[in-house]
């Protein structure tokens, strides 16, 4: 059982580095929308494609209250850092158990 209990805890590590990685490229998205980026500089099509299905999936429940600012990388921000807390940990403590 120790086998499945370090395959466990290694998905585990790389889940959290690739929430990690994620939750700095929406930020990275987000401190980009602030300011006028050139839309055809590769880095900002890369944070384009990569965030762009995620948030546009949030912004379709989120009203928008008419003030103009969007709050969708505020959202999938908060629920990234769930899934860090609550996903990762519950892997670790069953590979614990299961080591």
């Amino acid at each position: 059982m120790f086998v499945f209990s370090n395959f466990l805890m290694a998905f585990a590590t790389v889940v959290n580095v690739v929430l990690t990685i994620y939750m700095w490229i929406v930020i990275a998205r987000a401190l980009i929308s602030w300011v006028s980026p050139n839309l055809y500089n590769p880095i900002v099509q890369f944070l384009h494609r990569t965030t762009e299905p995620v948030l546009w999936r949030v912004r379709r429940y989120l009203p928008t209250w008419g003030v103009g600012i969007d709050f969708s990388p505020l959202v999938v921000i908060l629920i990234l850092y769930f899934l860090k807390l609550f996903l990762v940990r519950t892997l670790i403590q069953i590979a614990y158990q299961w080591g």
